[in-house]
């Protein structure tokens, strides 16, 4: 959920339909999840200003900390992981990897 929202951008928040629909789980794990975070003040909580009825779940300064660290992380083992393999071998991965994303997209509008 916190890397969804660092996804999002600045103000890094999105509505809980919006984390919902893009997590792919269900309301009871979601508010779980929501209330679990809140209550480490990853999230906040805040009025959406479009509509005063919903709500917006925003990363909180500590959440983005730790969803920074968190990728950077990642980032240095991918770049272990793949430090054995010659400029070659990974641009042709690259290659694969993007027509692979591009069949898949493609037969998701299908």
């Amino acid at each position: 959920m916190l890397a969804t929202l660092r996804r999002a951008g600045a103000p890094y928040s999105l509505s809980p339909t919006e984390l919902f629909s893009t997590l792919m789980v269900t309301s009871g794990t979601m508010t779980h999840r929501l209330k679990r975070l809140e209550s480490r003040g990853l999230i906040t909580r805040q009025v959406n200003a479009e509509d005063a009825r919903s709500m917006l779940v925003q990363l909180s300064q500590d959440g983005l900390a730790l969803i920074d660290r968190a990728v950077e992380k990642h980032v240095d083992n991918e770049r272990k992981i793949l430090s054995g393999l010659s400029p070659e071998v990974l641009m042709a991965l690259d290659s694969h990897l993007s027509g692979l994303l591009q069949s898949l997209e493609g037969s998701h509008q299908r």
